[in-house]
């Protein structure tokens, strides 16, 4: 089945938390750094999922500016970015397949790469 509606990114979020929380590369993140109220974190990691995938625009906030303000706390790492993408791909894996759910896997990859790019490099992908 693939990612069809707004259930399933819940469904979708709530899977990958349950494994990047706990991970011994990317917890302390949630856990120590920000510790992140999952149950107030969702609906806007949803929003974010939504719009990436449905095009629908209820993300309103600026990604990469609350990651800039995380490394200024706790510095990111290539490693932490590959460990982000490998846990969310996983997960997509584990609950679905289509093109919603290959196009997920790609959007993370992407926002990931500019993420690192911004918040490691402090710098825009393109030179800017």
């Amino acid at each position: 089945m693939d990612i069809e509606n707004r259930d399933d990114i819940e469904q979708l979020m709530r899977a990958f938390y349950a494994k990047a929380i706990p991970d011994p590369v990317i917890g302390h993140y949630f856990t120590e750094v920000i510790q992140m109220d999952l149950e107030k974190h969702l609906p806007v990691i949803i929003d974010f999922w939504e719009t990436v995938l449905f095009g629908i625009a209820k993300y309103k906030s600026n990604a990469i500016a609350v990651h800039q303000h995380l490394h200024t706390k706790s510095a990111f790492e290539d490693k932490h970015f590959e460990r982000w993408v490998s846990l969310f791909q996983a997960t997509v894996d584990d609950l679905f397949e289509g093109e919603k759910a290959t196009l997920a896997k790609q959007r993370a990859l992407s926002i990931a790469t500019v993420m690192k790019i911004k918040t490691i490099h402090g710098t825009s992908p393109i030179g800017h």
